[in-house]
């Protein structure tokens, strides 16, 4: 799988071009300490069709490492959607000027993320919903702050992916169920795969995301 690390319009990127006259756009999101490499692991068997972008986040994490929101020791592992709403905005606009320039349409993309990165997806989802097709969330949650968004339903008739592992101790499964509860009263439908394994997706799982993916 030949990928290529570019910067664009200030941001530093890994992307893999489609090998598809009718590319669509697949937009990957790390976790938190992070960077553009950290979501390829997922990517080796996605399908040739996707234009697939993976930026790396604005803001450092300490130890190292990115992250999608300002540094907040006190807030450690709970973003807010207020913490994490210029980032969602910002990729957003990453989008709608990369796929321009490629000439790949992208009014609707799909993405995944994991971990820090599951919860801008669902950020994403939630304030974006013309504009994301697929939702895949792994090791995720939601973040406070998005109440309204449930009440006005704005996943109604989306189809989202979620894996989790049940030894998770950076978030746990209760977190992720809860969190899953939040995504249905939005109107979501979801696909749902649970292993036993800790903040990681595991190989079913990966076939599962496979599959989900794929038309």
């Amino acid at each position: 799988m030949k990928t290529d690390i570019i910067e664009f319009n200030g941001w530093t990127m890994r992307i893999r071009p489609a090998q598809s006259e009718t590319p669509r756009l697949l937009l990957m999101i790390h976790g938190w300490t992070g960077d553009e490499n950290s979501m390829w692991v997922f990517a080796r068997r996605f399908s040739s069709d996707y234009w697939i972008i993976a930026p790396r986040a604005p803001h450092d994490a300490n130890p190292q490492g990115f992250s999608w929101r300002p540094p907040q020791p006190e807030m450690f592992g709970r973003p807010s959607l207020e913490t994490l709403l210029p980032s969602a905005e910002a990729l957003i606009r990453l989008v709608d000027e990369y796929s321009a320039s490629v000439k790949v349409e992208a009014r609707q993309f799909d993405v995944i993320g994991f971990s820090q990165g599951g919860a801008m997806v669902n950020v994403l989802g939630m304030l974006f919903p013309d504009r994301v097709r697929k939702m895949g969330v792994l090791a995720g949650f939601a973040p406070s702050g998005l109440e309204s968004y449930v009440e006005k339903r704005a996943l109604e008739r989306k189809h989202i992916f979620v894996a989790h592992g049940t030894q998770d101790e950076l978030v746990t499964i209760d977190r992720a169920r809860a969190s899953m509860q939040l995504l249905e009263q939005a109107g979501a439908e979801i696909t749902y795969c649970e292993d036993e394994v800790g903040h990681k997706l595991s190989s079913n799982c990966l076939r599962a995301l496979e599959e989900y993916l794929t038309d």
